[in-house]
């Protein structure tokens, strides 16, 4: 049951993120619960691997680098899952941090 919790919160952190930020596109709630799943597949297995790979350039950035990964990753996930579109690189950076922030809040509530 926790696991079916979860993945509200996350869609609909996704969600909200869509509307809040501008140049992303969510087509309805169904691709808001894939783009969760598939976020979150690329976070547990991609971005380790990414992070590990550029970590003196994350060391010289004192780790601002790894909002960078995490745009990629976004922009990888849009191209994966239809209906969810990002129309430039800085859409999908300012959707990682509003994101963040969402997450952080429905954790903090939920």
């Amino acid at each position: 049951m926790q696991a079916v919790v979860n993945l509200f919160l996350r869609s609909l952190a996704v969600f909200v993120t869509a509307y809040l930020v501008g140049g992303v596109a969510l087509t309805g709630w169904l691709p808001a619960v894939i783009v969760a799943v598939v976020l979150g597949i690329l976070n547990s297995i991609l971005k380790p691997v990414l992070i590990l790979l550029t970590l003196p350039v994350n060391i010289l950035t004192l780790g601002l680098f790894t909002l960078v990964i995490n745009a990629l990753l976004i922009l990888l996930a849009a191209r994966i899952v239809p209906g969810f579109d990002i129309k430039s690189f800085a859409a999908a950076f300012w959707f990682g941090v509003v994101l963040s922030i969402v997450n952080w809040f429905l954790n903090k509530t939920g």
